[in-house]
């Protein structure tokens, strides 16, 4: 049991200070929690007295924590309490019969007319036959009068009937707020699909679970992403509400990563740099005292997701018909480069870094511009503002994530054949395009710093099967590799973007991401060498211990830890997309938490 300090025999990674130096067998703790040094077992005992302990890890890895550079936690949290869809792709017919099921979960009869049904996950892509529309008649026609939701999982799609509507007051002339649609039919009625910002014209409605549900299903994931070796996160999208429960969580000692809350500023705010500057650091001021919070970063949508029939991100060339034709939709784009350039000099002034939400070529360049324009009013070099998700970058925006210094944040667990990339995107984008999306290797070759993220719970927290995907761009749940010769990456920097790469991105490099003298121990003990087995076995990893500052956040054999683990394996399963391998059990793109192998 890892109580305190200790020296952790091992085999260290190749995330160590250099990744092609030989990997030291043993890790030396102090009770500051930090690494007093890394070498060879018999050179470390000499250390071991009053303030340190050896831990016997039996030949087994030991590398550093894993750093989340996009993620959700607490939204991971709130969905669990509520029935989850799990991404399935179903029939009108099939869809019906889930949702008449969960409907006598929650309460029945009793629950009529005005108990909310929400419900998490909603696969936006999945009804079929492919290219069927979500509309409110086919929820209207539920056995209930209850109002009814279905949340995106990739949280930015919501879907509702008719009552929820009504009590929300949309109709067909209700206007689209700043940053969303309100999607209506030829009849210019609406649908009952919100996008993005208009999404919380419903959800403001809806019944919130209390503050100790909330904090008890937070709590339980959190040590779920422990168990899974997450270390450090980035929360992609704080506000008061967030930062309340995360002081709640921390004042019960049940916060075990280090948390970077990006303060999030919806359109209106970032034309208001001034006001949005004063917004940020009051939070600061409020919460800056919670123990495990480092503030300094804010999130800013640029755009919506690509995948039809959502369409919202912004792209430099029209989506296409689905029959190679093109149309006259470009996307939208929330915040114009000028805006965002002044908005980025402000908060790079005050020492804060920007974080932009960019899916399409076209945001992507718009941030990219922003921080062109910040750079030259601030004469700043080392702000390390990012853009995250990239999905789509123009091949002459590449070389410019290293000359302005942006970390490239990916979440590459998406790079496969699937659903989302195929049938969802491909007929839409044509194959130019679909051949560069998620351009890691490019970006890697033309000098970008890449980070490494998991957008939990719009996708799986799995975090070794997004470890290989980086390298394979298949996983172990997909149907098939996505163009791997093009843009997968080589193990090294693989492990590099999850750990050093990301602690770069959120300006914690002196203090983590590598296994060296002086930084902190935020260490994991695998149960395999991520650094030598074959490629197919990373996504079957398991976590044996996860420290945090040298203390103890996961002990895979106690009892806790094995809950945790469990917890985490069970929320794995769920139904798979048609286009997966359906021979493959386990988690696949855009279901709940799990980290575990395929069975």
């Amino acid at each position: 049991m890892f109580t305190g300090t200790a020296a952790a025999t091992a085999t260290a990674t190749a995330t160590a200070s250099s990744p092609a130096a030989p990997p030291p067998s043993a890790v030396a703790v102090g009770r500051d929690g930090r690494i007093l040094a890394v070498g060879g077992d018999a050179e470390l005992r000499r250390l071991v007295g009053r303030d340190t302990e050896v831990v016997d890890a039996g030949g087994h890895t030991v590398m550093s924590g894993i750093h989340d550079g996009h993620v959700h936690p607490l939204t991971a949290g709130n969905r669990s309490l509520r029935p989850s869809l799990a991404g399935a792709e179903t029939t009108a017919e099939e869809l019906t019969q889930i949702l008449t099921g969960f409907l006598a979960d929650t309460g029945g009869p009793a629950a009529e007319p005005d108990r909310w049904l929400l419900v998490e996950d909603w696969n936006p892509v999945g009804l079929l036959p492919a290219g069927t529309l979500p509309h409110h008649a086919l929820l209207d026609a539920l056995p209930t009068r209850r109002p009814v939701a279905l949340v995106g999982m990739d949280g930015h799609n919501l879907w509702v009937n008719r009552r929820a509507l009504d009590i929300a007051g949309i109709t067909a002339a209700t206007p689209d707020p700043v940053g969303g649609r309100i999607v209506k039919g030829a009849d210019g009625q609406p649908t009952g699909v919100l996008k993005d910002d208009a999404q919380d014209l419903v959800q403001r409605h809806d019944p919130a679970p209390t503050r100790a549900e909330l904090v008890a299903a937070c709590a339980t994931v959190l040590e779920q992403a422990a168990a899974c070796g997450v270390t450090t996160m980035m929360d992609a999208l704080t506000g008061r509400h967030e930062l309340e429960l995360y002081e709640a969580l921390s004042a019960a000692g049940r916060l075990p990563q280090r948390i970077v809350p990006a303060i999030r500023l919806d359109a209106g705010q970032a034309t208001d740099p001034a006001a949005a500057a004063a917004y940020a650091r009051g939070l600061e001021g409020e919460f800056g005292g919670v123990r495990g919070l480092r503030f300094g970063t804010v999130k800013v949508f640029l755009d919506g997701v690509i995948e039809h029939p959502a369409q919202t991100a912004a792209l430099l060339e029209p989506y296409l018909d689905g029959a190679g034709r093109p149309t006259d939709n470009r996307g939208e784009l929330y915040v114009t480069s000028a805006a965002y350039g002044r908005l980025t000099a402000a908060f790079n002034r005050i020492g804060w870094q920007m974080h932009a939400h960019g899916l399409g070529d076209r945001a992507v360049r718009t941030a990219l511009d922003g921080y062109a324009e910040a750079r030259r009013a601030t004469g700043l070099r080392d702000a390390r503002n990012a853009v995250a998700h990239l999905q789509l970058v123009d091949p002459a925006d590449l070389r410019r994530f290293a000359q302005l210094g942006v970390a490239a944040c990916m979440q590459l667990q998406w790079a496969v054949k699937d659903t989302w990339t195929m049938e969802a995107l491909l007929p839409y984008i044509g194959p130019e395009r679909h051949r560069r999306m998620y351009p890691a290797r490019s970006l890697q070759r033309a000098g970008a710093r890449l980070a490494g993220g998991s957008d939990w719970p719009v996708d799986a927290l799995q975090v070794w099967n997004q470890l290989r995907t980086a390298i394979d761009r298949q996983g172990a749940y997909a149907a098939g590799a996505l163009y791997p010769e093009r843009e997968g990456v080589e193990r090294a920097s693989a492990l590099r973007m999850h750990t050093a790469g990301t602690a770069w991105q959120l300006r914690q490099d002196e203090l983590t991401g590598t296994v060296e003298a002086g930084k902190a121990a935020d260490l994991v003990l695998l149960d395999r060498d991520v650094t030598r087995c074959p490629v197919a076995e990373i996504s079957g990893t398991q976590v044996r211990l996860t420290l945090v500052g040298g203390r103890v956040v996961h002990d895979g054999d106690s009892a806790a830890g094995r809950a945790a683990a469990s917890g985490a394996a069970r929320r794995a399963d769920g139904p798979r997309p048609a286009t997966y391998n359906t021979s493959v059990h386990g988690g696949g793109r855009h279901t709940a938490c799990g980290c575990t192998a395929p069975h």
